[in-house]
């Protein structure tokens, strides 16, 4: 039985919806790898509602794509999205592409999707979409896969440049074989300019280019074809108040973040004047109700790293100058840790306000006052990150005090690991991106080149010998940094905590970790001084050698 589109029917086109949050993004996943998801401040959910209000107010029905990941935190948004009416699809559980995937691990992937969307929908999933880009000729082994699987359709080919040329028939809706199976294909629609097939359907290439001109072509390509226009965008691009990351390059924020102002009245005029409905429609799908397996039961954090016994307390000290937009990341990854790691932990924290003159404390008083877990400390001036750390560590509750970064250059699921170090005899575990097993992700070329240079210094001066001495994230045992002071409290100071206990010949391990650029706002790091200051303390350290009776 035929179950594609009739030929005899009123043309109308193909409306899809990518159902995707802000940091999903190809622009973004060098800086925001999958892992760091659930760690960023979510707004997809009030982004797919001002889609399904914007789609309600045009009257058209669409289908929406989604990340299988997603349907964990929004169940409740892809019942609405089928309650009105509209399609859930998939789009890869991990926002993947096939073409960096093995068959199997795509399968996997596929599969994973499908249970996910379809455990939150009720509906059951027919059609796929690539992650980003698109498929090409070489590519056909994702189809047969998607035919193998059960799927109905596949949206994920587009022609850019001069690519199926040889094939035109797979330019329009058409149908795949394999093994006996059917699948139909709905490319994304392109268009030539001047003689070079460019996109035309939504995303960027409705975003970036003047309106008039992205008009013009949808309406030159309607009068030139008999196809239906297959087209999209998607759900953040309709929030021009997301989060800029500044991690990223140059380029990918001119790609994420321009004209998003503009994008929403832009779609809508688009949908005003076209007949437009969602891919299932346009073949005559009837939706389905979903069937899934039953999921499998959890894995405890320490099933998985081997641990038992009772829960270790800990506090986690947290430095905060002038961190506005890094404190909602932040809460979440702590919340992350705290949920991931309780099997292991009792975690208290602290933060440490100090001195920001923007609405820090205000924002730290908002998301953590109130807590039971919770400390708020507050400078009335600023005195500099090695400060605020010892005034963390006097107002810890526990004897392991570890030390994070408020922008979370350093991952926190590290701690798990380096408190593990903090045996008997130990008073700091430290952390170096410079260890041979350790390293470092977009951190800029100025930073590590200060950092192992200061570091070469201090290998020469200090009886620890170090991959690096500069790092802010650690662990210390409480007990022996209560009663430190320090002569620079600044980023100096930090080496120079780790100086003292050196002197005192106490224990510090290394641990090789991974340093990345930080997501959100600006480094506080004044490069002169803070290098100056170094070398003063690498002198001060190195003419207390040659006459003790001098004071570090």
């Amino acid at each position: 039985m035929n179950l594609g589109p009739n030929s005899q029917r009123r043309p109308r086109h193909i409306l899809t919806v990518n159902l995707e949050d802000y940091f999903h993004t190809a622009p973004l996943s060098g800086v925001i790898p999958e892992k760091y998801w659930s760690r960023c401040e979510t707004r997809v959910e009030r982004n797919t509602l001002a889609a399904l209000d914007l789609l309600d107010e045009c009257g058209v029905k669409a289908t929406f794509f989604t990340v299988g990941w997603l349907a964990t935190q929004i169940e409740d948004l892809l019942v609405e999205i089928v309650r009105r009416g509209h399609e859930v699809a998939s789009k890869g559980h991990h926002h993947r592409s096939p073409k960096h995937m093995t068959s199997g691990e795509f399968r996997d992937d596929l599969l994973r999707s499908r249970d996910a969307l379809e455990r939150a929908s009720g509906q059951q999933v027919q059609g796929y979409r690539i992650a980003h880009g698109s498929l090409t000729e070489k590519d056909l082994w994702v189809l047969n896969i998607l035919t193998e699987e059960g799927f109905t359709y596949d949206s994920s080919f587009r022609r850019v440049g001069p690519r199926w040329n040889e094939s035109p028939v797979r330019l329009g809706v058409h149908s795949h074989y394999w093994k006996g199976r059917q699948i139909w294909e709905l490319p994304l629609s392109s268009a030539p300019i001047c003689g070079v097939f460019v996109p035309l359907s939504g995303g960027n290439y409705l975003r970036q280019p003047p309106y008039w001109l992205a008009r013009w072509r949808i309406e030159r390509w309607k009068a030139s074809t008999n196809s239906p226009l297959v087209f999209y965008f998607r759900v953040w691009e309709l929030d021009p108040e997301q989060p800029r990351i500044k991690a990223a390059s140059r380029l990918s924020r001119v790609h994420q973040y321009r004209n998003l102002e503009t994008m929403s009245e832009r779609i809508r005029r688009i949908l005003f004047n076209q007949p437009f409905t969602s891919a299932a429609d346009y073949l005559r799908l009837p939706p389905s109700p979903a069937s899934y397996p039953q999921e499998a039961p959890a894995v405890t954090t320490a099933m998985r790293l081997g641990r038992s016994g009772p829960q270790k307390q800990i506090s986690i000290v947290v430095p905060c100058f002038n961190e506005t937009s890094t404190l909602i990341y932040l809460k979440k990854t702590l919340e992350n840790f705290a949920e991931d790691h309780a099997d292991l932990f009792k975690i208290f924290f602290v933060f440490v306000e100090d001195g920001s003159s923007d609405d820090t404390w205000e924002r730290l008083t908002a998301l953590f006052g109130g807590r039971d877990d919770c400390v708020l400390v507050r400078h009335a001036q600023n005195k500099g990150v090695a400060a605020a750390t010892l005034t963390g560590i006097r107002h810890s509750p526990c004897e392991t005090v570890c030390v994070i970064d408020c922008d979370c250059s350093y991952d926190v699921y590290q701690l798990a690991d380096m408190v593990s170090l903090m045996r008997e005899g130990v008073d700091l575990v430290t952390a170096s991106p410079y260890h041979e097993d350790g390293g470092v992700v977009n951190v800029p070329t100025w930073r590590l080149f200060l950092s192992r240079s200061l570091s070469m210094l201090y290998r020469t001066v200090l009886s620890s010998k170090l991959a690096t001495y500069t790092s802010c994230f650690r662990v210390y045992r409480r007990s022996a940094v209560m009663d430190a002071q320090i002569k620079y409290d600044g980023f100096v100071g930090i080496a120079e905590i780790l100086a003292q206990l050196d002197r005192r010949r106490s224990r510090i391990v290394e641990y090789p970790a991974v340093l990345e650029s930080r997501l959100f706002g600006h480094s506080k790091i004044k490069v002169m001084t803070a290098g100056w200051g170094h070398l003063k303390l690498i002198f001060s350290i190195f003419f207390n050698k040659v006459s003790p009776k001098r004071i570090l």
